[in-house]
């Protein structure tokens, strides 16, 4: 038996318990009338700074662990770099043209990226790119950019012995109609066409995928879901690489040596930050030796890393290297295959032009 008991005198317990309590309450809030009200207070900014971070942090732990869209990918050509080290076996890296990224230039100073994901990195870095200026590109005219680059050269035994950066220039087409000559490079002295990417018998190459041109660069969805879509869906990986690798790698290779409307340059980043596995390096240094903040996706299957390096201070890009990840027949871990620092970048008239300079010919 409780102490209550049953039946009526537990009843009449309970009903002088729900009186008491009546009462109580009444005095509570008279006394909560009489006092002042609290002050109001706003969540302190460091404070909600950190929930911000934190929440994102959740979000790019969720994307790391989604599943990459499944599309099926087209066949796509890459444009080979002129002096190309030999291909590495099962690796997302055999044919780009060259590892550069676009640069963007803002009007100020960015805010220190908080909170270590890639996700929180890449959204500053593509407001960078939103606000950024740009001019628009004729079909007439040539993207000149001029960088500091260093490639991988084979050995026989199939391992890898890194280059030296040396100066390299590029004058890429903008042209929207096929192109047999899709641009010109300068390096090491010599001056020489581009066109590994031209069919033998075919009227040339069109603008696309394969040849990112201002114009065509602009027709893509801003809207990054749309955008990573698409881009799924023109991508095809190499023997051995990850379908999400290779989707970064063509993000990469459509910021390089390009000028394109801010809007598409802000998308790209966003596209990228939605894709599984890219990571944020609070140290990441390019070929010219500048150090800044890293955005990097590691290919397991391949066993190799793509970085891009961006400033410290105002998030502009400073270029990319890509590098092994384990040991093994294509060298020691941590070998250097690709590294650019893009140094200049313009807009010109005719192939040999430089900025500043009159024009020249070919």
């Amino acid at each position: 038996m409780t102490a209550t008991g049953s039946g009526p005198a537990r009843a009449r317990h309970e009903s002088g318990g729900a009186v008491g309590a009546r009462h109580d309450k009444a005095e509570y809030d008279e006394l909560l009338r009489l006092l002042p009200p609290p002050p109001a207070r706003d969540l302190a900014a460091d404070r909600h700074s950190h929930h911000k971070d934190r929440l994102m942090q959740l979000i790019d732990q969720d994307q790391h662990t989604a599943p990459a869209p499944q599309h099926e990918p087209a066949p796509r050509r890459r444009l080979l770099r002129p002096a190309l080290w030999m291909p590495l076996a099962a690796t997302a890296l055999a044919g780009t043209l060259a590892v550069t990224l676009t640069t963007h230039t803002g009007t100020g100073t960015a805010d220190t990226p908080r909170g270590n994901t890639a996700v929180v990195l890449l959204e500053q870095v593509a407001d960078v790119a939103a606000k950024s200026e740009a001019t628009p590109v004729r079909d007439d005219q040539l993207v000149y950019v001029k960088s500091l680059t260093a490639a991988a050269e084979g050995r026989p035994d199939g391992s890898f012995e890194p280059g030296k950066p040396h100066q390299r220039e590029v004058w890429m087409s903008q042209s929207a109609a096929p192109a047999k000559t899709v641009g010109l490079i300068h390096e090491n002295g010599d001056y020489f066409p581009i066109s590994e990417l031209v069919p033998p018998g075919s009227k040339g190459v069109p603008a696309g995928i394969d040849r990112p041109t201002y114009n065509w660069l602009a027709s893509l969805p801003t809207d990054p879901d749309v955008l990573l879509e698409r881009l799924y869906a023109l991508t095809e990986p190499a023997d051995g690489q990850e379908e999400a690798q290779a989707v970064f790698d063509t993000i990469g290779e459509l910021l390089a040596e390009t000028v394109m409307p801010p809007r598409n340059a802000a998308a790209l980043y966003r596209a990228a930050a939605k894709i599984p596995g890219v990571t944020r390096d609070a140290d990441a240094v390019d070929s010219a030796g500048r150090h800044g903040f890293g955005i990097r996706r590691v290919d397991e299957r391949a066993s190799t890393a793509t970085e891009w390096v961006f400033d410290r201070e105002d998030l502009t890009y400073l270029g990319e290297r890509s590098y092994l990840t384990e040991d093994g027949d294509a060298g020691a871990k941590g070998t250097v295959l690709e590294e650019t620092a893009v140094l200049e970048r313009a807009v010109v008239d005719a192939y040999r032009e430089r900025p500043g300079s009159a024009s020249g010919t070919e």
